[in-house]
């Protein structure tokens, strides 16, 4: 499968120059890297390292996490190519769904009673990292109805890290995915009728729209899209608009009243330090550009 290239420009002879990449010495500086830097990278906070699942199941987890959306995250890292790190990550998912009070008492004593009691148990994640996929794992992935991003790594010079998605599937429970998605939908009626509705529906295609591998997940406030990491966040619709927070730097916006905001620092709900106020169809195609680039960021 392809890799990703990278030159060094020389400005002094006018050159390119290829920084050739490699894999890791051993399948544990992968794991240390990302582990020191989950958050940065992976949009993940940390939990564990090597997380026992008992004498039973007799294994250990890579790591453990929670996504931004409040969703628990197993990943497991591979040096090279390993066909056997997807099955491993299944089994251990279907360990963690077993063991839902176990996890959340190991989020409630990492990162608080708040962020235990907002679990969201509808969307387990299974991130894979390995030096590369083959097609029958990108098959594979497809077949399951879980959540799983298949992350190729590559290491440039002493200090450069680069991760490339090779897919991404959004599983979950369908049932209780489509029944949240219909009670949005009754809930932006109920507000301000088919126009919010609409305008909703609008904004959900183009972002589903942007490429392949965008992951929707369903919270009780907003709808987040991933691209690994939330790139978007639709909040409920309020009476006469909707509003979309992007991982949009507002310092490189033209921020325009009444349309974009920055919102760094305030409270809201879902992730984006840039906010986006839509109104009519017209403004879902001026916020294209801003769509755009927080999909590319992620």
């Amino acid at each position: 499968m392809s890799v990703l290239k990278l030159f060094r420009t020389d400005t002094t002879n006018s050159g390119m120059t290829e920084v050739m990449p490699r894999l890791a010495e051993i399948e544990a500086d992968v794991q240390g890297l990302v582990e020191a830097h989950m958050e940065t990278l992976l949009g993940v906070q940390f939990l564990a390292s090597e997380y026992s699942t008992g004498p039973v199941h007799g294994g250990r987890i890579d790591s453990l996490g929670l996504d931004e959306n409040g969703s628990p995250v197993i990943v497991e890292y591979k040096r090279g190519t390993d066909a056997g790190v997807i099955n491993q990550g299944l089994f251990y998912l279907s360990w963690l769904m077993d063991h839902r009070a176990e996890f959340e008492h190991l989020v409630r004593d990492r990162l608080g009673v708040t962020a235990a009691a907002q679990v969201l148990w509808s969307g387990p994640r299974l991130i894979c990292i390995a030096g590369d996929f083959t097609r029958y794992d990108v098959h594979a992935v497809r077949e399951h109805r879980r959540s799983i991003d298949l992350v190729r790594y590559r290491l440039f010079d002493s200090d450069l890290l680069g991760l490339e998605t090779v897919a991404a599937v959004s599983g979950g429970m369908q049932v209780a995915r489509r029944a949240r998605r219909q009670a949005i939908t009754r809930a932006a009626a109920d507000v301000q009728g088919a126009a919010m509705t609409e305008l909703a529906g609008a904004v959900d295609e183009v972002l589903l729209g942007l490429g392949d591998g965008v992951n929707r997940v369903e919270r009780k406030t907003y709808r987040a899209y991933q691209r690994l990491r939330n790139f978007a966040c639709l909040c409920l619709p309020q009476r006469s608009k909707l509003l979309v927070y992007l991982k949009v730097d507002p310092k490189d916006v033209d921020l325009v009243p009444g349309f974009t905001r920055d919102v760094s620092g305030l409270g809201h709900h879902g992730t984006g330090d840039l906010e986006v106020q839509l109104r009519t169809p017209k403004d879902v195609e001026r916020a294209q550009d801003l769509f755009r680039a927080s999909y590319a960021a992620a």
